[in-house]
């Protein structure tokens, strides 16, 4: 299912889709268009036989930096590839969209990734690969900051002594390839003239040809190293024999460079700066008739939301087609919980409401004495439920019958944790608790304020924020502190963990990574407002959104920002991530659904 365009070519356009072979999963995928108008038969065979032999090429080719392929077939006067679709922007648009020089330590990481992807082609059995169109708009930076090398078209075998067709992009393409002598070595020359454009902004294709001698980069760009320069230089020597033997050799070459210049200890581990909010657009949208503040939840092909407006929200997930809302007295921040093929959803109209997936049909509803702003959470046969009336609810996940209730010392709005038949949650007073599943107590700990954080259960302890600025470490057994660590204003943000990092985020503006072995900081990220919502780990990233109203994508090991993406208001809940899509609410009255 064709989703959109998003690229156009001089013979047909490029489409991102949906593979409907999935129908209960978002897979994305880029299909290639080749549109053969050309009258005469031989041109139009030739054609069809060139992009023929891109598909059979990238069927030979697994490599993290180039896209998989996944089908070819034609109808009519028409031609299809379809790959896999690259969530990011190409380097020539990259160049367009930054003030100013490109970063040297970035662009010779670039560089270093782009020499293996070389290597891999040239040294490709049995036949090695001349890629032939080395140039910025045909290298892709993805969502990870890794390059990926698009579009085979006027890729080859490499044959020795066999002259081809003279082809390739003017300014980037080195001499012995007009004569239609492609080797190895011509796409080191065009690698060269690609990072001379990157880090001079001056087009070759602009330049006479091959006059790269009479503008050296470092009298464009100062900041560039004389090594990084003579890397460059090398590659775009006239002779074929001047340059550099292999892409390995190159490779090695700009790692020694970095390294003597510092660098190497500069350059990003992963990423590429940050695309900002204007550079991704959403998968689809769709919009409320109020405040988003929760957070929502999948099941089964469907996402559920709640939102203020009262109602609790059923969308497709693969494109937001709305299909039911289910209407409350009251707004809503909880997130929903599944179970049994039914919705559990607290309500601010006192009430934990229970309904069908399918249809939004109601089951049960339980009653409390307040607002219902915590979410629930089902373990062992029975849901588990704070609300503003000071009790925590247990209730059976079948009948709606009440088992039991736990009187707090204030409103209960975090979320409860079940682990090792406790159940964890904390409260407005700042007390935190621990009690058994026949609802008895068997530890308290008092915060100095409020703790609307849920509780997070791991193998030793059990994490929690309060509005008194610490991010708590107890043992889960006994309810002794092991170690607390200061945030720079109070939080009602709920941790997550991975690896041996826990994450959270406070009122202060910042989201803090910390090692749960020595509670130290491992590193901090500023947005621009207070951070309300809570992170969520997904592969190596970290999605988190902020009162500044933008969700922002980290790398968790390392704090840095792979992109951004601003909404219109606030976001106050949590992003939900499954099957590489992102799903987030704002403020704004607007559901997001976003590659990760």
């Amino acid at each position: 299912m064709i989703q959109e365009v998003i690229g156009v070519g001089g013979m047909g356009s490029v489409y991102r889709a949906r593979d409907l072979h999935f129908p209960n999963v978002v897979k994305l995928v880029a299909v290639k268009e080749m549109v053969n108008l050309a009258p005469d038969p031989l041109v139009r065979k030739t054609i069809i036989q060139n992009f023929e032999r891109e598909a059979n090429i990238l069927a030979t080719l697994t490599h993290p930096s180039i896209p998989s392929i996944y089908d070819y077939f034609s109808r009519d006067d028409r031609s299809y590839l379809v790959l896999e679709f690259i969530n990011g922007k190409d380097l020539e648009a990259v160049i367009s969209e930054t003030e100013g020089f490109l970063p040297d330590e970035q662009v010779v990481a670039w560089a270093i990734e782009l020499c293996d992807v070389l290597s891999f082609l040239h040294t490709h059995k049995p036949n090695p690969i001349i890629f032939r169109d080395m140039k910025p708009s045909n290298v892709m930076i993805n969502q990870y900051g890794h390059i990926m090398l698009v579009d085979f078209g006027i890729a080859k075998h490499f044959q020795s002594g066999q002259k081809g067709t003279m082809i390739g992009t003017e300014g980037y393409s080195p001499p012995e390839q007009y004569r239609g002598e492609a080797t190895p070595l011509a796409d080191i020359y065009a690698l060269g003239a690609t990072l001379h454009h990157l880090l001079t902004r001056r087009d070759p294709r602009l330049e006479p040809p091959f006059s790269f001698d009479e503008r050296p980069v470092r009298k464009i760009n100062a900041n560039i190293s004389a090594e990084v320069e003579a890397v460059i230089e090398r590659a775009l020597q006239y002779d074929p024999k001047d340059r550099f033997p292999s892409a390995a050799e190159m490779k090695d070459a700009l790692v020694a460079a970095a390294r003597q210049t510092g660098l190497l200890s500069r350059m990003p581990a992963q990423s590429a700066p940050a695309i900002q909010a204007n550079g991704i657009k959403p998968l689809w949208t769709f919009k409320c008739e109020d405040e988003i503040r929760g957070t929502p939840a999948y099941f089964d092909g469907n996402i559920y939301v709640g939102c203020y407006d009262n109602n609790l929200y059923a969308l497709t997930a693969a494109d937001g087609e709305f299909k039911w809302k289910y209407a409350t007295d009251g707004g809503i921040v909880s997130r929903p919980a599944m179970f049994g093929g039914n919705v559990f959803i607290g309500s601010e109209d006192h009430r934990l409401h229970v309904v069908t997936a399918r249809s939004g049909k109601v089951v049960w509803t339980h009653y409390t004495d307040g607002p219902v702003r915590s979410s629930p959470c089902i373990a062992e046969g029975h849901v588990f439920i704070g609300s503003d009336d000071g009790y925590l609810h247990a209730v059976n996940v079948t009948t709606g019958r009440p088992a039991w209730k736990f009187e707090a010392a204030g409103a209960i709005r975090s979320t409860p944790f079940v682990a090792n038949e406790l159940v964890y949650v904390g409260c407005e007073s700042g007390e935190f608790y621990c009690v058994d599943f026949k609802g008895e107590l068997k530890w308290r700990f008092r915060a100095k304020r409020a703790v609307t954080s849920s509780p997070l259960v791991s193998d030793q302890a059990v994490y929690f924020c309060s509005l008194d600025g610490i991010l708590y470490a107890l043992d889960h057994s006994n309810g002794w502190v092991l170690w607390r660590f200061r945030l720079g204003k109070g939080s009602i943000v709920s941790p997550v963990l991975a690896d041996d990092l826990i994450f959270t985020g406070a009122a202060d503006g910042f989201i803090y990574a910390v090692n749960v072995r020595t509670s130290k900081e491992v590193w901090r990220f500023r947005t621009e407002h207070q951070v309300s919502g809570s992170p969520v780990i997904y592969k190596d990233a970290l999605y988190c959104g902020s009162v500044d109203g933008q969700l922002y994508c980290l790398e968790y090991r390392t704090g840095r920002l792979r992109w951004k993406f601003s909404t219109e208001g606030p976001i106050t809940g949590t992003p939900l991530v499954y099957d590489d899509i992102v799903y987030v609410g704002s403020t704004d009255h607007q559901v997001y659904a976003l590659l990760a």
